[in-house]
């Protein structure tokens, strides 16, 4: 239970922190802090695309892994009703107007491979064991990513962050739903690719 608790409060920070600032490096920094506060407890996913490579590479099992997705999209969930509470407006991810379709989601797809692959590498693997630098390495590559990728595809990186805004901007009448499909796509695949290169990469660390 405790582990379920640390996920969602993880997740609501990142998502509170979007939806009040937008703010690349206080997105990254807020992941920062909560990976550093959380990852003892729960490994610190905050994000089901994290979930799924982390299931692949064996660090998690089933029935904790659909737990946390769906503690995950709830804590996204509450955080977003808590920023229009506090703003008087939603906001959900989306891509940029009149793009290819096919470019959004490559990157939403792309940045998450990446963080799930840093998430394995620095979190999961014996090589790396007991090293401070995880909450730094991940935060960061959360940070890089929106940077490049936001403007282009949003900048979820993240089933939660694209599932819990979206569903509280529709639940108000608005029309974001139309790219939830992006937000869950790209990042699921991306983490899943993730999972499949860490062990192909790492077959000792299995």
């Amino acid at each position: 239970m405790k582990n379920y608790l640390v996920e969602f409060i993880g997740t609501f920070f990142l998502v509170f922190v979007i939806g009040l600032s937008g703010n690349p490096l206080a997105i990254g920094a807020i992941l920062m802090v909560m990976v550093y506060m959380g990852g003892h407890v729960s490994g610190a996913h905050y994000n089901p695309a994290v979930t799924l490579a982390v299931l692949m590479r064996g660090k998690i099992k089933m029935n904790d892994a659909l737990v946390y997705i769906v503690v995950q999209i709830i804590g996204a969930m509450v955080a977003a009703f808590t920023v229009y509470k506090i703003m008087g407006h939603t906001f959900a991810p989306a891509p940029a107007a009149g793009i290819n379709i096919l470019k959004p989601l490559l990157i939403e797809a792309a940045f998450t491979f990446a963080l799930a692959s840093v998430v394995l590498n620095v979190a999961t693997s014996k090589n790396t064991a007991g090293n401070s630098f995880y909450g730094l390495a991940i935060g960061f590559t959360v940070l890089a990513g929106a940077i490049a990728g936001g403007p282009i595809s949003g900048g979820a990186f993240n089933p939660a962050v694209g599932t819990g805004p979206i569903l509280i901007d529709a639940l108000c009448g608005h029309h974001s739903m139309q790219y939830l499909w992006i937000y869950l796509v790209g990042p699921f695949a991306g983490g899943a690719i993730a999972a499949m290169v860490f062990k192909f990469l790492n077959p000792d660390d299995l």
